[in-house]
């Protein structure tokens, strides 16, 4: 039996499912991930460990938003936590929300250059973020019934 066609067995506890089902499985890294992640940088944002976020921001993107580089970022964090927290409430949509602010950071790094790389790996990630929410479409909440 395919994983996908697996995953209608009402049956299968969640455990189960996550020992024997690879579709399953990769349903919940990305989840796990698609929390983990933006939550993080988000966080980063106010503690600057990782990096000087501000020089991520394109000035002419700077000049269109309120306030400072710094007050950008700082508004961005919020945003990134939120969207990791929408992830582990409702993966379908905030699949989409991550890729969406996704979208929005390649777009920041094409216009600043010299980050292709990173904006490369944030269309890798964007892929990623859309892969989560159509499993998360067959998935659904595995703690609710399924829904036909």
């Amino acid at each position: 039996m395919s994983s996908l066609a697996a995953h209608g067995d009402r049956t299968a506890t969640v455990s189960d499912q996550l020992r024997t089902d690879p579709a399953f499985q990769a349903f919940w890294i990305l989840r796990v991930g698609f929390t983990v992640a933006p939550i993080l940088f988000g966080l980063d944002k106010f503690a600057e460990v990782m990096t000087d976020w501000e020089g991520y921001l394109a000035p002419s993107i700077d000049k269109l938003v309120p306030g400072t580089a710094h007050q950008a970022m700082l508004a961005v964090g919020v945003v990134e936590i939120v969207a990791g927290l929408v992830v582990a409430v409702a993966p379908r949509f905030g699949g989409l929300l991550v890729a969406a602010w996704l979208a929005g950071i390649i777009v920041d790094l094409l216009i600043l250059g010299g980050a292709l790389d990173v904006a490369l790996r944030d269309f890798g990630l964007l892929l990623g973020a859309l892969a989560l929410s159509r499993l998360a479409a067959a998935f659904g909440n595995p703690w609710l019934p399924m829904r036909r």
